[in-house]
């Protein structure tokens, strides 16, 4: 049975893979689709779907858009947009870039003021776009020497409930729903359970639903199998489709696997074909 892989990010927000990388290690692995779903940019996706051509794997062009639903942060994806509406996306996520942008200034500040000798100028130009986030930071921190591993900075000097850490502004999920859904992409919730509980969630997605969500990740290929049948009975008893993926991030998250996240399971290809199917409607 083929699978595929619908949630991935590169080097243009929080991956260490380029795009070019990603589509080359999916064709080696036999992959029949891959998302590209960077965080809040639609940079990497000319050179994902470059390099996708003649290739095997079929490039899906997606985002994931960092919002705010009331004070709980949720990730929804942008799957299968058209290139000629990447104009409209980053004029949708200007604002949020300069906000995350002020945050990460604010946050680095305070680290300087404590001793924690990291440059936002450094960390911002290793990035193909200058545009970063905490696992930036946190790798920055790793490699001074002040903490052992990213996920060391997170649960310590990164996190929420650090003195360091800025919210960030974020745009509302419901709005970024209707804005996906105005440029012709297929709407997904990214990782339901890593961001609500059930019932949260069943109070999230009737609007949700109304305003055009289309899927959400009930094979999220980091959620054991129960979590994954529980949403997938969710999923179907407010018809919504299936979507899933690694969340893959390269080096940055040596634990999760392209096609395979954590081991529990992969995303059949049939689950591709489906998404496929409504975009073009």
């Amino acid at each position: 049975m083929k699978y595929c892989d619908l949630h991935t990010h590169s080097n243009y927000s929080d991956g260490t893979y380029t795009p070019t990388e990603l589509i080359n290690e999916a064709e080696s692995m036999g992959l029949s689709a891959i998302a590209l779903c960077d965080h809040n940019t639609v940079s990497g996706l000319p050179e994902f779907l470059s390099a996708a051509k003649n290739k095997r794997v079929d490039a899906v062009a997606g985002i994931e858009l960092s919002t705010d639903y009331g004070k709980t942060e949720l990730h929804i994806l942008g799957l299968f947009i058209d290139p000629s509406q990447f104009f409209k996306v980053e004029e949708y996520v200007k604002a949020l870039i300069q906000n995350k942008e002020n945050s990460n200034r604010q946050l680095i500040e305070r680290l300087n003021a404590d001793g924690y000798n990291v440059d936002f100028d450094e960390i911002k130009a290793k990035t193909p776009n200058g545009r970063f986030n905490r696992a930036h930071i946190g790798e920055a921190l790793t490699e001074k020497g002040y903490v052992s591993s990213i996920s060391e900075a997170f649960s310590t000097l990164l996190s929420r409930e650090s003195k360091y850490y800025v919210p960030v502004k974020r745009v509302d999920s419901y709005d970024a729903i209707s804005f996906l859904k105005s440029i012709g992409a297929v709407t997904a919730l990214a990782h339901p359970f890593l961001d609500l509980n059930e019932e949260e969630l069943r109070a999230f997605l009737p609007e949700a639903k109304r305003r055009g969500l289309d899927a959400m990740e009930s094979l999220y290929m980091n959620f054991d199998d129960l979590q994954s049948e529980r949403l997938c009975e969710i999923a179907d008893e407010f018809s919504l489709l299936y979507s899933g993926g690694s969340d893959f991030h390269g080096a940055r998250k040596p634990d999760i696997l392209l096609g395979h996240g954590k081991g529990y399971h992969t995303v059949p290809t049939e689950v591709f074909e489906k998404l496929k199917a409504l975009s073009q409607k």
